[in-house]
């Protein structure tokens, strides 16, 4: 038998982290929110929401607690869920950190208000973003883009697009988040049928909106169904010809 004796190392300090994707519709465009930061690393840079998970506190909790203490929105009305969790050595200069990201929607989103470790906070179009016009601190383009991608994908297999529109809503309210979201126009008529063939997408209401010009368009409410069968695919015939 061996008398090589085998020491254990010690344990790597870690700590635990949230930040969140936060997306809503705001003029026709995707937009995320931004914080400015007012702490050191990346002070006075741009980045995501978020903090340290404190200690005996749930992950969600943190989430949204961060969320209003940086913010000011309240996370209560908006649709989240956990996104992925990166954890990279060298991720943060302040040492091993482990970040769960969340992603949160909502339906046109008002003005944030900066608070705690957050000088200031604001609504950014994602495309900025995309095109290098707005860099972000830590790893948190890439949080962003993966955020981007699983709103995407949710919005071709499940009802969450409703999330972002106000209650009661059109068709056409419907297909602007969509377009705003992939990042293409879609044909009308051709969204319009997939949307009304779907059981449980949308439920009328039994009322219209009178519009400037035109017709009256007949307004909707989420249905109860979670989940898109078919699904709306983004390759799904449905894109606008140019």
């Amino acid at each position: 038998m061996s008398n090589t004796v085998h020491r254990r190392r010690p344990p790597t300090s870690l700590a635990v982290a949230v930040d969140l994707v936060i997306f809503t519709v705001r003029g026709g465009r995707l937009q995320v929110l931004l914080i400015e930061r007012g702490n050191m690393p990346y002070r006075g840079e741009t980045a995501l929401p978020g903090g340290f998970v404190r200690d005996g506190e749930a992950l969600d909790a943190a989430a949204r607690r961060e969320l209003r203490e940086e913010t000011g929105v309240v996370g209560d009305s908006l649709h989240l869920e956990q996104l992925h969790a990166y954890g990279d050595p060298g991720r943060d200069p302040r040492g091993r950190i482990i970040s769960i990201a969340y992603l949160a929607l909502g339906p046109d989103l008002p003005m944030p208000q900066a608070g705690t470790d957050a000088s200031a906070a604001h609504w950014t179009p994602v495309s900025s973003i995309l095109d290098g016009q707005t860099p972000l601190a830590f790893d948190h383009e890439k949080i962003l883009r993966d955020g981007l991608e699983r709103a995407r994908s949710q919005l071709e297999h499940t009802t969450i697009a409703a999330a972002f529109c106000k209650e009661p809503f059109t068709i056409a309210d419907l297909r602007q988040i969509y377009e705003a979201v992939w990042g293409a126009p879609l044909d009308p008529s051709n969204f319009r049928r997939k949307v009304m063939k779907t059981q449980g997408f949308v439920m009328p209401i039994g009322e219209r909106r009178l519009p400037d010009v035109g017709r009256p368009a007949a307004l909707f409410r989420r249905g109860l169904a979670a989940t898109l069968t078919p699904p709306l695919t983004r390759s799904g015939g449905m894109s606008a010809s140019r």
